[in-house]
């Protein structure tokens, strides 16, 4: 956390919520290295973050990941993203609930088909 940004009053609230939730700091620093694991590609830090993680408020992410291991390692190392897939099911998604229980697969496709 970039601390020197913060004014008094919010530098005093955050030193209160550390001193009074220690988990959620061991919480924070554990998301910074999953965050730096990520920008770096850094597949020989998996496994001990996920080791650190089994005890943390990150517990259930952990076990997420750990559940498709090679994955999350192939993750990390291949340039490849999903991103621009994500991207038109996040489009289509509204438009789909838009015609549910009014209309059939012929009504979706009409609206996202553009005629050649």
């Amino acid at each position: 956390m970039e601390r020197e940004r913060l004014s008094q009053s919010d530098a005093v609230t955050v030193a209160a919520v550390e001193t009074g939730l220690p988990a959620l700091v061991a919480a924070c620093v554990l998301l910074e290295r999953f965050h730096r694991m990520l920008r770096t590609r850094d597949v020989d830090a998996l496994g001990p973050w996920l080791a650190d993680a089994g005890g943390s408020l990150l517990a259930s992410f952990g076990r997420g990941i750990a559940t498709d291991l090679a994955a999350a390692k192939v993750a990390l190392i291949k340039p490849w993203s999903n991103g621009q897939t994500e991207g038109q099911i996040t489009k289509l998604k509204p438009v789909k609930r838009q015609g549910y229980g009014h209309a059939g697969i012929d009504l979706l496709r009409a609206r996202l088909v553009v005629a050649p």
